[in-house]
């Protein structure tokens, strides 16, 4: 459905209305909660790149979010794309007083505070992919719909970045495989709810993660990270760095977050990064 601004209207797609930043910022900007300061723009090359440039003045809990998203970046430095309006891509500025060498947890972190907010607002069964996709089935087949790319900003900042395929039409999906809300037959589409309620979500598990000390246990993350991880339990082949290859099965997650992988010759390895391929059993 289009206006009669034409394409280049604000109002050009009736279903893909702009996000109402006043009203994000009142029911999200509250005195003693995590979000200090949120913004919407328009257009940017990337939310990530934006905020991390403003990190070392801004406190913690800023959220910049943008209709479009030029230059979105995912892990591997491959771009994110979207039509305007057409997702959630929201960056936020985290500095957590918390031992750095538990950082690492934050994208898991992120990822499953996504998926059980967006399990309620939008109705729809999330699933996580190691280290930092968002999955949903569409017509039984497991796609992605979501990412988180999170990068250190100066001495004590971490910019976590959430790009999610909302309203996506299989026509306008970026590459074969991809996903959105909309094809998994989500009960609402309504982006003002779904950002609500991820950054509710997001705010709710960091707060205690944080109070346990960053400790993944007793923070309850790690449990959490491993009843939603689609990966776990799944045949995988790991592109690790200096392009070597791991094939077997995922079968933990470890307390740094590392996937524990069961090799071939009996031993376990740990991956603490890489691209994860979730290879296909043949039916019996």
């Amino acid at each position: 459905m289009t206006s009669s601004q034409g394409s280049g209207g604000r109002w050009s797609d009736l279903d893909r209305p702009p996000l109402n930043e006043t009203a994000l910022r009142r029911a999200l900007v509250l005195p003693d909660g995590l979000w200090t300061s949120l913004d919407v723009v328009p257009t940017t090359g990337s939310t990530n790149t934006d905020l991390a440039a403003r990190a070392a003045d801004l406190p913690e809990g800023a959220v910049l979010v943008a209709e479009e998203q030029t230059s979105g970046r995912g892990r591997l430095d491959r771009t994110w794309t979207a039509p305007a309006r057409s997702g959630i891509f929201v960056s936020v500025l985290l500095k957590p007083d918390v031992p750095a060498h538990r950082w690492g947890w934050l994208p898991l972190l992120t990822g499953v505070a996504a998926a059980t907010g967006l399990a309620k607002a939008a109705g729809v069964d999330m699933s996580l992919k190691w280290p930092n996709d968002l999955l949903v089935s569409v017509k039984g087949e497991e796609r992605k719909t979501g990412g988180i790319l999170a990068e250190r900003a100066g001495t004590d900042g971490v910019v976590v970045g959430l790009g999610l395929n909302v309203t996506l039409r299989e026509d306008e999906l970026p590459v074969p495989g991809a996903g959105s809300l909309l094809l998994a037959d989500a009960v609402s589409s309504d982006r003002d709810t779904l950002l609500r309620a991820v950054l509710r979500s997001l705010a709710q598990w960091y707060g205690e993660w944080v109070r346990a000390g960053g400790d993944p246990a007793a923070s309850g993350l790690q449990e959490a990270y491993a009843a939603g991880c689609a990966t776990l339990g799944r045949r995988i082949r790991a592109e690790l760095p200096g392009e070597r290859t791991l094939e077997g099965e995922a079968i933990a997650l470890d307390g740094d977050g590392r996937l524990v992988v069961a090799t071939e010759g009996g031993g376990t390895e740990a991956v603490g990064a890489g691209d994860i391929v979730h290879v296909r059993t043949p039916d019996l």
